[in-house]
């Protein structure tokens, strides 16, 4: 029996549904794409109910609306449909390429940040040695010990971490909300820093080396079958060989279909001055707010 492979079956099933199915104007377009740009295939991402003849048809398409999770997608015998299977695919493989693929050049350049590096090696060290993305090579230590901004109110941090599409994505309007916002407040901040291959608990081998009061980090999740874009923030006052997880504040689902990068960025900017006010974060800065 032949075996069949299934990347090219998807394949031939895009091309034909673009030919059978007349494209409606979208807001987003997931673009399959192979070989040239006549190749290019627009596969909308807009929910369709696949459900036939629902009892309530109205009640079905409103808790869609209300959510990313895959509801109201409709069978065929005992399988999904060729449309939910194929925008399954591509998301799937959306969240394994922003996990695996490199942050552009392109787009750093842009930014115009400093670039340090962890003690991951490469992206299988990193996946798989969760310390080695936990502190800064020696070389990228060295490096902000000699040229970083010490003693400063907050320091950020900026990390593709699982995700580069998220940093990609969100970056370019949170940053300058952010850096505005604090600015507004006479809070004073460090350059921001571009860590390749950082994990979260970066931020405090970098907040001990620049000596700043507090750091946030601005780092790419863990993508999902809903989207690839999402972003964290992490906040924390003074870290030191003693934090733990519950000392951080965090903020998550920052982009486009969640909390939006500028609203974000505005929002971590006030966030950040009350833990400098109350000289806490997590757990104690919640306590603290709430007497």
């Amino acid at each position: 029996m032949k075996q069949v492979n299934f990347d090219e079956l998807v394949e031939r099933v895009l091309v034909e549904l673009a030919k059978q199915t007349p494209l409606r104007p979208a807001k987003t377009d997931t673009r399959h794409q192979s070989g040239d740009a006549s190749d290019t295939v627009f596969f909308p991402e807009e929910k369709e109910c696949g459900v036939e003849e629902p009892k309530n048809r109205e009640a079905l398409e409103r808790a869609m609306g209300r959510t990313p999770a895959r509801i109201g997608i409709g069978r065929s015998g005992t399988r999904m449909k060729t449309r939910s299977y194929l925008q399954f695919r591509i998301d799937q493989a959306a969240a394994r390429d922003a996990v695996t693929k490199d942050i552009s050049e392109e787009f750093l350049n842009e930014l115009g940040l400093p670039i340090l590096r962890t003690k991951s090696v490469d992206m299988q060290d990193y996946l798989m040695n969760l310390d080695s993305g936990r502190r800064l090579s020696d070389e990228s230590a060295r490096w902000l010990e000699q040229n970083g901004d010490k003693g400063v109110d907050v320091q950020i941090v900026i990390s593709d971490g699982l995700s580069t599409s998220a940093i990609e994505a969100n970056i370019p309007d949170l940053l300058p909300a952010l850096l505005q916002g604090l600015a507004l407040r006479n809070i004073s901040v460090g350059k921001p820093v571009f860590v390749k291959r950082g994990r979260v608990w970066v931020q405090d081998h970098i907040a001990t080396i620049v000596k700043c009061k507090a750091v946030i980090s601005l780092i790419g999740e863990r993508p999902g079958l809903a989207t690839a874009e999402s972003l964290s923030a992490y906040m924390i006052y003074q870290p030191d060989a003693r934090t733990v997880e519950s000392d951080r504040t965090v903020i998550s689902n920052i982009h486009r279909g969640g909390t939006p990068p500028i609203e974000a960025g505005a929002y971590l900017a006030e966030l950040l001055e009350d833990i400098l006010r109350y000289q806490a974060s997590g757990v104690t800065y919640a306590k603290l707010r709430a007497r």
